[in-house]
């Protein structure tokens, strides 16, 4: 029997739950503060202690966290930020949130982030901040970056909504992703990332200011907050200084979060076991190449992006492996590609964001893959390889 004839269903992506988040969701249930109440607030210190960082702030999803670090540092109409345009539209999106513009600079193909070269010709008299990404999960080269951002005296925000878990080797320490490195690093619990609380957000920083403005600015800009005003022994007139927003994390979100973070060492551990096997497996298909880790970084492997071979259409072999049960994305995206910033992409020579959006193909991969599915996942792939 042909293994295109095997009949299997296999997701891009699994998450790691069980019972003991289904009994941490039923604790605020149960007691009534389900809304940024001592959930969040455990939740926070722990994430905190984890990555290494002074303080942690938890929002809503990424997007929001984004929002918040840009105007953390102070982005305001007519400002630049230096990022890329090969990740998620949301990235680009919380920069146009200030009213100010994405300079897209392109990425190096061998990490898929961005290119430290690329950013000091990038810099102008408008740059605010340089907004850098972990893609899928892959560190990104934060002593070239930090070293041109202390040049200029620029703020560095870090995308990290992949990077959950990640490493970087920094003055000769491994350190996670998070600590932070730069001045802010924002992440995701979105259920396609490593571990998920259904959706939201966590910012992280070692300045107790940009702290400040994060948990005023997520609740409509309140003066005092519910945990506050719950446990006074006197009555607290909250005040409404400045126009916030409602980037709240809820208590179940966030108790499922504590759980999941108990998980994360023994998830990201599975992930790298996986990894490995895929790059063995792979190593003899002809024309196709597997995502190297640099030396200084160990990743979560949020997801294992190959390279395929020149003669193959990334359409057809998607459709290859769908048709077969296998699920598997496209290369990340590209923002100047999409309608909204179109009109930035004359401005922008990104050939290397777009050939791997266009040439690279997103494989499944997650703690519960079984052994006998990514050899199938492998063969599928090796047959759609060989049909020219």
């Amino acid at each position: 029997m042909s293994i295109a004839a095997i009949e299997r269903t296999i997701p891009i992506a699994k998450t790691v739950m069980g019972e003991a988040e289904a009994e941490a969701a039923k604790r605020p249930i149960m007691s009534g503060w389900i809304t940024q109440g001592p959930e969040v607030a455990a939740f926070e210190h722990e994430f905190a202690q984890y990555v290494g960082a002074a303080y942690a702030c938890a929002v809503s999803n990424c997007t929001t966290a984004l929002h918040l670090a840009l105007l953390a540092v102070g982005a305001q109409p007519g400002d630049e930020v230096i990022t890329v345009s090969h990740s998620y539209i949301a990235t680009a999106n919380s920069i146009h949130y200030c009213q100010a513009t994405p300079i897209f600079v392109d990425i190096d193909p061998a990490t898929q982030n961005i290119n430290p070269a690329l950013i000091e010709p990038a810099i102008t008299p408008r740059t605010r901040a340089i907004l850098c990404v972990h893609q899928i999960g892959m560190p990104c080269d934060m002593p070239a970056i930090l070293d041109i951002a202390r040049r200029y005296g620029l703020p560095v925000i870090e995308d990290a909504a992949c990077a959950s878990g990640s490493e970087l080797l920094y003055n000769g320490t491994w350190e996670h992703i998070g600590k932070p490195h730069g001045d802010i690093a924002c992440f995701s619990f979105h259920p396609r990332k490593v571990i998920s609380t259904g959706d939201g957000g966590m910012l992280t920083t070692n300045n107790p200011e940009y702290d400040r403005q994060f948990r005023l600015l997520r609740q409509h800009g309140m003066s005092v907050n519910d945990r506050v005003r719950h446990a006074a022994r006197e009555v607290i007139f909250e005040e409404h200084a400045t126009i916030g927003f409602n980037y709240r994390m809820t208590d179940i979100q966030a108790a499922v979060g504590r759980e999941q973070l108990k998980r994360l060492p023994d998830i990201v551990a599975a992930r790298r076991r996986l990894a490995a096997r895929y790059a063995e497996l792979l190593a003899n298909i002809p024309g196709l190449q597997c995502p190297v880790e640099p030396g200084w970084a160990h990743t979560n492997w949020q997801s294992y992006s190959v390279w395929l071979p020149e003669w193959c259409d990334q359409r057809t072999v998607m459709q290859y492996l769908l048709d077969r049960g296998i699920a598997s994305r496209r290369g990340i995206m590209c923002a100047h590609r999409e309608a909204p910033y179109r009109k930035l992409a004359r401005a922008a020579h990104l050939p290397e964001s777009e050939r791997a959006q266009d040439r690279t193909l997103i494989l499944p991969l997650y703690p519960q893959l079984e052994l006998a599915d990514q050899d199938y996942v492998v063969e599928v792939l090796r047959e759609a390889c060989a049909a020219r």
